[in-house]
């Protein structure tokens, strides 16, 4: 009993740091998209064992940011952003700019956008595609919020509205699939990168060229889901948050670094381009 009572009295070790939770973040997914919507808590659970720490889910139309922000509001791990899909331009017209902006508005939204221009399935008469591109740059100059640009076949007219307009501070293209000179014109504006499971794809050596080439502090990475599975798991449908981690395996192998080094690299640029906690 004595000597159990003097070890009680030794001073308390203090406690450990508070540290945040590492992992990899997902900075463009569409979680309320279906089917994942529809199996929301099955697939942020092989999120979580796969690593995924946080999930950025992008809005792309009035509805979907509401769906979105609910879905924020259930799990503080998840952020939401609002923006107009390109495609959604021309089923939502002018009128979306007022309600757009009062859902930007709120302290929850992390980004403006995606928006930009696609001109690959014409889904969208250009001009809408421009005006709502426009109206939601101005946007997030006056949130001073970051901006998600979308750029489908469109390269110069996006360049030339970047450069035409004013435009937020930080700017990502999202799944850029680019060559290597569209790398360094975006690097040379300043711009930012997200990378998607098309960097794993066979027929991708110019986006994996293009991709060796960005700085350390500009490299973001994404699933796009429920879009875009990347290799070995390509036929796995939908993609999904979990399955960012082959994507990160493979372009880590492409930039000759460790799988925990971009790991850390691209959790850290995320959270600072967005502002996460």
């Amino acid at each position: 009993m004595g000597s159990h009572a003097g070890a009680l009295k030794k001073p308390l070790a203090p406690p450990p740091p508070l540290v945040l939770n590492g992992g990899v973040i997902d900075s463009h997914c569409h979680l309320t998209y279906s089917p994942l919507l529809d199996q929301i808590d099955v697939v942020l659970r092989r999120a979580t064992e796969a690593g995924v720490c946080r999930m950025v889910t992008v809005g792309t139309s009035i509805p979907d940011i509401e769906r979105a922000l609910a879905l924020a509001a259930a799990h503080p791990f998840i952020h939401p952003t609002a923006g107009i899909h390109p495609y959604e331009t021309g089923k939502c017209g002018d009128d979306a700019g007022p309600p757009l902006e009062a859902l930007a508005r709120r302290p929850e939204i992390v980004a403006v956008g995606e928006t930009g221009l696609d001109y690959h399935y014409e889904l969208a008469d250009r001009a809408a595609q421009r005006r709502a591109f426009e109206h939601q740059m101005t946007l997030a100059v006056t949130l001073d919020k970051p901006l998600i640009i979308h750029c489908r076949e469109a390269h110069r007219d996006v360049m030339e509205m970047l450069a035409t307009y004013p435009r937020p501070e930080r700017v990502v293209f999202h799944c850029f699939t680019g060559t290597p000179d569209e790398a360094r014109e975006l690097l040379e504006r300043g711009f930012w990168f997200s990378l998607t499971g098309v960097v794993t794809f066979k027929n991708s050596d110019a986006l994996r060229e293009a991709a060796r080439l960005l700085p350390d502090d500009r490299v973001m990475i994404e699933t796009d889901s429920p879009y875009l599975s990347p290799e070995p798991v390509r036929s796995v449908r939908p993609n999904e948050p979990a399955h960012l981690i082959h994507t990160l395996r493979r372009l880590a192998a492409e930039r000759s670094t460790s799988f925990d080094r971009l790991e850390a690299l691209s959790e850290a640029n995320t959270r600072r381009f967005f502002g996460l906690p």
